[in-house]
């Protein structure tokens, strides 16, 4: 006996997610994800998400729906006569029409300890926000946001170093696992649901370009914490003075430095940097068009000595 499963999610985190209910034997009858969208060297070529992508090599029907306001989709949505659908960053509301259209509804996998950081960027958040650990929670979905009752819960400790990238690699994999779990206990009418706590709520909101800048007049911990939540994407950044202009620089990986100065000089040949409390020093940094370079490796190219402001 498998599941009949809807599944639906847009970008690479979610893929793991489909490969394993699939290799779990669960009859995957049809695929929901964003459609294509302009992409390619010079962006004029229409890219299929990387969900499209992994479904067609599963064999597996894809719909690409806009949005769900058309009643031709919901019914379409209702007419998979699914036992449920599983929804991983699939980056569309779902109306009521949907959730409930599958019969044991939808359920998602959302990249947080619920319901601390519930919204769309709960990997950043957790991590600019110096939290020690998060994980992965299965949870049925409900008309508010991420406010779902928990069904499955998996924790995972964050690194003092840990960039989003890497910990959005390793949640994916965690995510996967636990979904397939949670899948196989609903298969089996085992999957208790436990509502989300009233207490401690925070919202991921998406990250804005206003705040990536870095501000070396905050605590070097906060500096730090900013960096590694922003790498490998969109990328906190600083201007400094090369070769008598401005340029943006973006810093990609950093830990925590020593020393003292007035907050964005550089203090040393190492690229350590003053900040309002403390230093951090930078350890991976990106030129715009260039390739992202070790800091000795880009120190060689683009000189930034020591006495050196960042702004």
């Amino acid at each position: 006996m498998s599941l009949r499963i809807i599944f639906m999610g847009t970008p690479e985190f979610s893929v793991p997610t489909l490969e394993g209910l699939k290799q779990a034997g669960h009859d995957i009858v049809a695929v929901y994800t964003q459609p294509p969208r302009p992409g390619g060297r010079r962006g004029l070529d229409l890219v299929k998400s990387p969900v499209h992508q992994a479904a067609e090599l599963l064999g597996i029907p894809v719909f690409t729906p806009a949005n769900f306001k058309d009643p031709e989709e919901r019914e379409k949505f209702r007419a998979l006569n699914a036992d449920v659908a599983v929804v991983v960053a699939y980056g569309l509301l779902l109306p009521e029409a949907v959730l409930t259209g599958a019969r044991l509804r939808c359920y998602n996998g959302h990249a947080s300890l619920l319901p601390r950081w519930r919204g769309a960027a709960p990997i950043q958040r957790a991590i600019m926000a110096g939290d020690e650990k998060t994980g992965v929670m299965v949870m049925q979905m409900e008309k508010g946001l991420d406010t779902g009752p928990v069904a499955l819960t998996r924790e995972v400790e964050i690194g003092e170093n840990m960039t989003a990238g890497e910990l959005h690699d390793k949640l994916m994999l965690v995510g996967a696992r636990a979904m397939v779990e949670a899948m196989g206990k609903l298969e089996v009418g085992d999957l208790p649901l436990t509502p989300q706590p009233q207490e401690g709520v925070l919202y991921a909101a998406k990250i804005g370009k206003g705040e990536t800048r870095i501000d070396f007049s905050k605590p070097g911990r906060d500096v730090h914490n900013h960096i590694r939540g922003l790498s490998p994407f969109p990328g906190a950044w600083f201007e400094a003075e090369i070769n008598g202009r401005p340029e943006r620089i973006k810093v990609l990986a950093s830990e925590m430095g020593e020393g003292r100065g007035q907050p964005g000089m550089v203090l040393d040949d190492a690229l350590t940097v003053a900040c309002g409390d403390g230093a951090v020093r930078l350890l991976k940094l990106q030129k715009a068009g260039g390739k992202p370079l070790a800091a000795a490796d880009f120190l060689r190219g683009t000189p930034i000595p020591a006495g050196a402001r960042l702004s």
